[in-house]
């Protein structure tokens, strides 16, 4: 476990989109672009917001959305190239901010030329995939039924050795974290082989993974990863506001209280794959949900644009995620000021968070549980405690007390601290 990813908090950017990348590029959009610059001006932006971590999407050479690798050694040319991540992270570093990549390890994109070469007869291109061998001819595993994304093979050692290698490569050029997008996808057995190798030289660095169900710390008891997604907290948050069951939140944080002696999750309530919480909720109920996030044990993530409270929507089709990973301005004086009283909320609950690091690793005890009204206590290991109290009826309010009485009411007629 690395010693600084408890006191992290992390803005998640989706880069292509961020930047105003076409994500389904034609051949002559494929042009060298420094789009990564474009990050430096918000840079000052997420400090203020209190975070200090960067949590890329993907950045390497891709077909469309980044999530179709066809080269992990080199940044997609819409992006900029090695000379552009370089400035990025001196730019980061420079601020003490640490950055997070996105490590796309359990498929590839069919135009990938490991992949090209493999369906070509190249045995030890082969050797990359999970391959079948049929009356018609060789065909591939796919993720999920997108057979544009060709499964890696997670038994081979070409395999283990590959990502570890990927893995080096960008640590080495300064990043401090890995993603492990799709994890829940992949072996456990396969991230306990890397991860190790990967350690021996960068001992600090961070792994999570992305995991959506199963048996969150078996999962990162068996790969050894650090740490994965707390998909189960993020549905109950939104899901007990948008029905006003709060019988669901305290269900769920019971079983978070059990995740944490074994690892501390990832949190969030929102990310590049799901529908905005301000579309979902509405402004009033978002603020809610901000301060459940920021009030309970985990290490948070702020997906950009969600401290501004903007909308999208998730929809199934082609370009359906296109509305939850918009463009931003060029600079921070550029955004709409409707956004600022949420920005400020972000701005106050971090802040609380930031005079009491104890709340990474809290556990939360219920002191009233009903459909409309829920209080909790959270708790640190050396007797620290943090009230926090729900009320649905008759607006949305939530009253954060820390230690030392310091009171920030959220809702109702005010949004400040006391």
């Amino acid at each position: 476990m690395s010693s600084w990813s408890d006191s992290c908090i992390w803005w998640h950017v989706y880069p292509l989109g961020f930047t105003g990348a076409p994500v389904r590029p034609t051949e002559a959009e494929r042009v060298l672009t420094p789009r990564l610059d474009a990050l430096e001006p918000w840079l000052d932006y997420l400090i203020a917001l209190g975070a200090n971590g960067l949590a890329l999407g993907p950045v390497f050479t891709s077909e469309t959305h980044g999530y179709d690798t066809v080269d992990f050694y080199s940044i997609d040319p819409r992006l900029g190239d090695d000379a552009a991540f370089d400035r990025l992270i001196s730019a980061c570093h420079r601020r003490g901010i640490n950055v997070m990549l996105d490590g796309v390890f359990n498929h590839v994109g069919t135009a990938h030329p490991s992949f090209r070469a493999a369906m070509a007869g190249d045995k030890r291109a082969q050797e990359l995939f999970r391959l079948e061998h049929t009356d018609a001819g060789v065909t591939h595993r796919d993720f999920e039924g997108h057979r544009g994304l060709a499964a890696l093979n997670h038994d081979s050692d070409a395999v283990v050795e590959l990502v570890a290698d990927v893995m080096r490569h960008w640590l080495r050029r300064g990043a401090m974290a890995w993603r492990l997008d799709a994890a829940y996808a992949v072996p456990p057995e396969f991230w306990a082989r890397v991860l190790p190798q990967v350690r021996e030289e960068f001992p600090e660095a961070w792994f999570m993974g992305e995991v959506i169900h199963g048996d969150y710390a078996d999962i990162v008891t068996r790969s050894g990863m650090d740490s994965v997604t707390q998909y189960e907290l993020w549905k109950a948050i939104w899901s007990s506001l948008l029905d006003e069951n709060f019988f669901e939140l305290d269900w769920c944080l019971k079983r978070h209280n059990e995740l944490l002696p074994t690892f501390t999750p990832m949190t969030f309530i929102g990310n590049h794959d799901v529908t905005r919480i301000a579309t979902r909720l509405g402004d009033a109920k978002t603020a809610l949900a901000v301060a459940l996030l920021l009030t309970v044990g985990g290490i948070p993530s702020i997906y950009y644009g969600d401290e501004q409270a903007f909308r999208g929507e998730k929809t199934e089709r082609l370009g359906g995620d296109d509305e939850v990973r918009p463009a931003f301005p060029a600079d921070p004086e550029r955004l709409s000021p409707l956004g600022a009283p949420m920005l400020r909320l972000h701005q106050d609950l971090i802040a609380l968070r930031r005079r009491n690091p104890w709340l990474a690793t809290a556990t939360t005890v219920t002191r009233h549980l009903d459909n409309r009204a829920y209080s909790y206590d959270t708790l640190g290991p050396d007797g620290q405690r943090l009230a926090v109290e729900l009320r649905l009826e008759p607006a949305p309010v939530a009253v954060v007390t820390a230690p030392g009485g310091q009171v920030l009411r959220i809702g109702g007629d005010a949004d400040s601290s006391q």
